[in-house]
């Protein structure tokens, strides 16, 4: 096959839902994450059969990309789950891109992939590697501008070696021992494209892992609706809404109206209440959700994760293998990324170690959050970066949980924490009037010199000599975007020459808030 017609497209969506209904159960066995609720291969096929109806009663339809539209249109209409408003973002998006063609070449297909990737990655508040969105970004990235036959088969060997990372990418898959169930149904599903195109059968049996049988319990609620009558900017706050109410958001388009919401949450009125300040909801279905049992493998029985500002810092603690969310200096992070961030460890006990004052404020307020009331979680109080690197780096995966999550909370408070920073303004503090220019110190959060513009080697010696007055071995120094060129030499210097006792460590944090973050434990 050299194009893409009506006639193929048909083809290939009836190829869709006989392959999901033969698979059909092999996926929902494998279903782990975000939930173990043993639906993604039933949702993947309600969603295509839908579309393929949808596109049945079209005869009429006689270009691919009017045929792509009556696909995308009913798969949004009917989706169901987050993986059926995902693939159904894939077809509006292979939908838009064709637009009113009669026929896609190769390069138009691989093009029409590009954008479905995409529709579909915007389509949800927090893309998670590892997942279907991964094995569709694979996809785009994978395809070129060859002919048809070669960007068909080349999309299916690309999804399926993404899916086979999948477990690499996700903890909870990699407890499991399973790949993404969203993943495989978009394997099938590119597979049956392949097989269209071709006119054969071109892919080879894919074993599906079917997890140990467990026996989980309810928790929450999936929530889903139609949302008529919203306009398209208003969108991002309802996706913030509804994660702060919940994970799994997801707000997709028709294009012509019409958005399919889905949210996992505890609060359904809550989730229609968001949806009415924004358009009209109607076909509602809400079902109840079920949470996965606590994995039994010690990897999965408890984990340690971070969140800190800057891409710097993010960069050092996820070197040293612990999780991390970095945050834009001066913000929050969303409930939605914490949340990801503590529920993609699959862990029952789950220590949490912020880099400041504002960040353990918003992980203590996330800790409580109903989606992970099956769940232990532990926020290790930090006052600043220095802290949570002490913290992080007397953690022992080997200790007891309690015990564990002790000794960080006591290495973190034994670290006396000082900053070196530049006044954003004229302000009166304890220590004198600073101006806007001058070089502030602080120790422990209290002002305790004010030098002038440029000093800060100066600066930063006068508060390292005051934290080290009352004792200390280990002074670790985060090095700033702004900070002077060479600082870490004149201060390896100094303190050779004036405490060859204590050892000192220098990290570039990139933290543009502070010249300098430094601690002395």
């Amino acid at each position: 096959m050299r194009c893409l017609d009506a006639a193929a497209v048909r083809a290939w969506a009836s190829a869709c839902v006989h392959s999901l209904g033969g698979l059909r159960a092999d996926i929902d066995g494998i279903n782990v994450y975000p939930v173990a609720d043993s639906d993604t291969g039933s949702n993947m096929l309600h969603t295509l059969t839908a579309a393929h109806a949808g596109l049945a009663a079209e005869p009429r339809v006689t270009g691919a990309g009017e045929a792509l539209g009556v696909l995308a249109r009913g798969a949004v209409a009917a989706a169901r789950g987050n993986s059926g408003v995902i693939i159904s973002q894939v077809l509006r998006g292979l939908a838009e891109s064709a637009g009113d063609t009669a026929e896609l070449d190769g390069p138009a297909l691989a093009a029409a992939l590009k954008r479905a990737d995409a529709l579909a990655t915007d389509a949800v508040a927090r893309p998670v590697a590892g997942t279907m969105l991964s094995v569709l970004h694979a996809v785009a990235t994978a395809v070129g501008d060859g002919p048809l036959d070669e960007v068909a088969l080349t999309a299916a060997r690309a999804a399926a070696d993404a899916l086979r990372e999948t477990p690499r990418q996700l903890a909870a898959l990699a407890v499991a021992g399973v790949v993404d169930a969203g993943g495989r149904g978009l394997v099938a599903v590119l597979d049956a494209l392949a097989e269209v195109v071709v006119g054969e059968v071109t892919a080879p049996d894919r074993p599906v892992t079917v997890p140990p049988a467990a026996l989980p319990a309810p928790q929450a609620w999936e929530v889903m609706y139609l949302l008529a009558g919203a306009d398209d900017a208003a969108l991002p706050a309802l996706r913030r809404a509804l994660s702060a109410l919940g994970d799994s958001v997801t707000v997709a388009g028709d294009g012509a109206g019409n958005h399919a919401v889905h949210v996992h949450c505890a609060d359904i009125g809550a989730a229609l209440e968001a949806g009415l300040r924004h358009g009209r909801p109607h076909r509602v279905r809400v079902e109840p959700l079920m949470t996965p049992a606590p994995a039994e493998s010690p990897a999965g029985e408890r984990a340690v994760v971070a969140v800190v500002h800057g891409d710097g810092l993010a960069e050092l603690v996820g070197a040293e293998g612990v999780p991390v969310l970095g945050v834009t200096a001066g913000t929050e992070p969303t409930a939605e990324d914490l949340l990801g961030l503590i529920t993609e460890t699959a862990a029952a006990h789950v220590a949490v170690v912020p880099g400041g004052v504002e960040l353990t404020a918003a992980a203590e307020r996330v800790a409580s959050h109903p989606v992970l009331s099956d769940r232990e979680i532990v926020v290790v109080p930090c006052a600043s970066p220095v802290q949570a690197l002490a913290a992080l780096a007397v953690h022992d995966p080997h200790r007891k949980a309690g015990a564990d999550v002790v000794a960080m909370a006591e290495a973190a408070a034994a670290t006396r924490r000082g900053e070196i920073a530049v006044a954003a303004e004229d302000s009166i503090t304890w220590v004198g009037t600073a101006h806007a220019g001058d070089v502030v110190g602080f120790v422990d959060g209290e002002v305790v010199l004010i030098e002038a513009p440029g000093e800060v080697e100066a600066a930063a010696m006068v508060v390292l000599e005051r934290m080290l007055a009352v004792g200390g071995e280990l002074v670790t120094v985060l090095i700033g975007a702004d900070a002077p060129s060479g600082i870490e030499d004149v201060l390896t210097e100094r303190l050779r020459a004036e405490h060859p006792e204590v050892e000192l460590v220098c990290y570039s944090g990139g933290q543009t808030d502070a010249l300098l973050l430094m601690g002395v434990e």
